[in-house]
């Protein structure tokens, strides 16, 4: 049998699978850290996802024409850049899609001489922390601001 993996920019045709993703990554999310409250992630609406489509870097794997996988990118005018809504439906983790998705915004980052990319997660969600540091990033901070505490990671490109 033959399989197919890409990953590609998106269009405001991929907004539903990519609410679909984030919907089901952070609700996950929510269960591991034992968060109880609201998230932004899950409280996006189809527009607000077809708006980071037209202003942001934002990316969907596919096995099989099947969307599996997002991540959006905010570049900043300081020449950093920001990931959000990173998530890998429940289904298809551990097989690389994650890995993917993060080198190729490290291509992109590289390839615009962007420096540091920065991004937020539970600090005691330990799977993603350790992928993260797998990935070179590192806690820069931690902070309370949502009733969880959150670090933010950076990873610095030469």
């Amino acid at each position: 049998m033959n399989y197919s993996f890409i990953i590609r920019k998106a269009t405001s045709d991929d907004a539903a699978a990519i609410q679909n993703i984030t919907k089901e990554a952070f609700k996950k999310y929510m269960e591991d850290t034992g968060f109880s409250g609201t998230m932004e992630a899950l409280e996006e609406t189809m527009e607000d996802i077809i708006k980071d489509i037209e202003t942001k870097e934002v990316f969907v794997a596919f096995i099989d024409d099947i969307p599996v996988g997002s991540i959006r990118l905010k570049i900043n005018p300081d020449n950093t850049a920001y990931i959000s809504r990173f998530g890998v439906s429940l289904q298809y983790h551990n097989i690389g899609i994650g890995k993917s998705l993060m080198n190729l915004v490290d291509k992109l980052v590289k390839s615009r001489g962007i420096r540091k990319v920065s991004l937020h997660t539970a600090s005691k969600y330990k799977d993603l922390i350790r992928f993260y540091y797998g990935r070179g990033f590192y806690i820069e901070s931690t902070s309370n601001d949502r009733g969880y505490i959150r670090a933010r990671l950076e990873k610095e490109y030469d």
